[in-house]
């Protein structure tokens, strides 16, 4: 027994000094020698080791390498794909041994990583299988079998002693438009006692001139790698954003993450600014944001549910789910706010719009403004964005200002399928009236299709036109019924093509500013001027139908009914070309008969109203009315002119050219 102990005491010995021995035996520059031509047959890459290589395998297996630095083929602008300036590697040799991997140490020391792309677009971090190098043909033993693959073994438990990185740094290089980016002071550290026990890890890096800290804690590694869930913390901390997740992760042949999502930004302009984006949107919004919620992540689906939104004012909640396991995302979700005031986002009141120039756009009698001057486009329309995604969100708001625009309760679902987008409004609160409306947009084919309707009763005019113009000059209940389809490959197309018809009435209101009944009394001076501040013409009912048939509006029945005056028009709207043809004649009847007196003796006065829509002239037609008139304008004046006997009028009241001050 003594001998046996002898011998394996003498072998221990043996063993220990061979593990001494063997770098001796080995000389580092071999080593060197052969890791270099190891990765120029793996990668085709030249690897530089100007440092000092030490190797050691007692008593711990360890490698400590200084300034390697792995090359960039020819094409690109920087010399090296890696480098770094030192690495550290040391093992336990006995727990390797028994299965067990224990890290003394794993340190890099100044990395510096530089991703870039060539003028083609390939990037070096692509390497080239070398010359002959060719993949084997497969074996018949290589053959997939029927039975099970076993699973690969590895170690039992990874213990982590000195696992960091110092002084990293990473730069992204785009060689077609040399676009840069670089994160520098790159450092993390991680510790794990062993796989069942938790995983920390704490760095820190700074992009932008701004520092960002990173903390990741997993419970158990054990559990992930047996395809098991284990709690998760991910946290992400800067000045301009602080993002956090606590949850549950999976690992395995599904895996997935899972918990409260957290979002916070300061402030929305200054994220975009030091993202590299600054917003230039008018107005004063887009200040802190605050997002919360459920987040379920898995193969091909993430899920956000009860998510709370704020966004300066605004408060919403609302949930999104994400597919992207099909041919396309299919995005489902829903958002509900409570209320939208979208004021803080618009340019200040009186800030004159700008030209491409920079300068205000001219009115008035000189240029027309741009959009008037260029009209309908003539650009083909991408519909690509429809084919994109599908699409299936629901959205309500308690109430949206824009302006002084107050709109109430409103409800809208989106939904956009194969390339077919519908949009149905089936609430909208706006006056006191209620509406509805459909919006129906075709991109499955070359262009576009339109299929739109919108109805509203109810509406308030004065009121509306006093927030959305501010103008009170029409006052009634409006009622609208709009219906109009269209097909094109450009703008011009499509409201070339439109057909459809509508109808519009407003009951029981007035236009103040103008008396159409004076109007037609005195001619001369109704569109010469004079104060109209008192001036109204009350009616019964205005309104009257419409139809569009290759871009033309056609209306041919607008009536306006009151006591002492009838208004009739007809004429077109020629979309395409963006002007107005119309005739309005204004009746002054000489009888109180009822809003249908429609053979009251009276005379008309034609009013033209003609040319571009941005620029409509107004006047009266007084050939028109002395030849259609002139038989009834005795009988006229006698009813309307007091103290002309008992509706007998001297004779130069008989004379047409006297009612216009000739």
């Amino acid at each position: 027994m003594k001998k046996v102990l002898v011998a394996v005491g003498v072998l221990i010995v043996l063993i220990i000094g061979a593990l001494i021995a063997l770098p001796a035996l080995i000389p580092a520059d071999r080593i060197q020698s052969e890791v270099v031509a190891g990765v120029k047959s793996a990668t085709g890459r030249d690897l530089s080791i100007q440092g000092k290589v030490s190797v050691s395998v007692f008593p711990s297996l360890s490698v400590q390498v200084g300034n390697v630095a792995l090359a960039n083929p020819p094409g690109f602008t920087t010399k090296d794909l890696i480098r770094l300036g030192a690495v550290d590697v040391r093992l336990k040799l006995m727990p390797l041994l028994g299965g067990k991997v224990e890290v003394d140490s794993f340190v890099l020391v100044d990395p510096v990583i530089t991703l870039e792309t060539d003028r083609q677009g390939k990037g070096n971090w692509v390497f080239d299988t070398p010359p002959g190098d060719k993949p084997a043909a497969a074996k018949p033993a290589d053959k997939a079998s029927d039975k099970p693959a076993a699973a690969p073994s590895g170690p039992s438990d990874i213990r982590l002693g000195d696992v960091r990185i110092t002084g990293g740094k990473l730069t992204q290089i785009d060689g077609k438009t040399g676009a840069k980016q670089e994160v520098s002071d790159i450092n993390l550290q991680v510790a794990l006692k062993s796989l069942s026990e938790p995983l920390s890890a704490k760095g820190s890096l700074v992009w932008n001139a701004k520092k960002i800290e990173l903390t990741l804690g997993v419970v158990s590694l054990k559990a992930l790698m047996d395809g098991q869930s284990s709690a998760l913390d991910i946290a992400v901390a800067s000045e301009p954003v602080k993002l956090g997740l606590k949850g549950n992760a999976k690992g395995g042949a599904a895996p997935g993450v899972d918990g409260t999502l957290d979002l916070n930004v300061p402030s929305i302009r200054n994220l975009a600014a030091w993202a590299g984006s600054p917003i230039t949107m008018a107005g004063n919004g887009l200040g802190p944001l605050a997002i919360s919620g459920k987040l379920a992540a898995a193969p091909g689906q993430i899920a956000f549910t009860q998510a709370s939104i704020a966004i300066d004012a605004i408060k919403a909640k609302g949930d999104v789910t994400v597919n992207t396991s099909g041919s396309r995302p299919n995005i489902k979700g829903r958002l509900d706010v409570d209320m939208l005031d979208v004021n803080p986002y618009l340019p200040p009141e009186g800030a004159s719009p700008k030209g491409g120039d920079g300068k205000a756009a001219a009115g008035g009698g000189g240029a027309q403004p741009a959009k008037a001057q260029q009209g309908w486009s003539d650009d083909p329309i991408d519909a690509s964005g429809l084919k994109a995604a599908d699409l299936d969100f629901s959205l309500t708001c308690a109430g949206i200002l824009v302006k002084k625009i107050k709109v109430g309760k409103s409800a809208l679902r989106l939904v956009i399928k194969d390339g077919r987008l519908a949009a149905d409004l089936s609430e909208l609160a706006l006056y006191q009236g209620a509406g509805k409306g459909r919006v129906a947009l075709d991109g499955s084919q070359p262009g576009v299709g339109l299929d739109a309707a919108f109805q509203l009763k109810g509406l308030q005019a004065e009121p509306f036109l006093t927030d959305a113009a501010d103008t009170d000059r029409l006052s009634g209940t409006g009622n609208f019924d709009v219906a109009v389809t269209g097909q094109g490959k450009t703008q011009r197309q499509i409201v070339s093509s439109l057909n459809g018809k509508g109808a519009l009435t407003f009951l029981n209101g007035a236009i103040k500013g103008i008396n159409l009944a004076a109007m037609a009394r005195n001619v001369a001076t109704a569109f010469t001027g004079g104060s109209a501040s008192a001036e109204k013409t009350d009616f019964a009912e205005l309104g009257g139908t419409f139809t569009i048939v290759k871009g033309i509006l056609t209306n041919n029945d607008l009536a306006l009914k009151s006591p002492l005056l009838r208004v009739e028009g007809k004429g077109t709207v020629d979309l395409p070309q963006r002007s107005v043809n119309y005739r309005i004649d204004p009746k002054v009847v000489a009888s109180l008969e009822g809003q249908g007196g429609g053979n009251a003796a009276g005379i008309v006065v034609p009013i033209l109203v003609t040319g571009p829509w941005d620029n409509l002239s107004y006047r009266p037609d007084l050939e028109a009315l002395l030849k259609q008139n002139a038989q009834n304008v005795g009988k006229a004046v006698e009813s309307l002119i007091p103290g002309t006997g008992g509706g007998k009028a001297p004779a130069e009241g008989l004379n047409p050219l006297k009612l216009f001050g000739r």
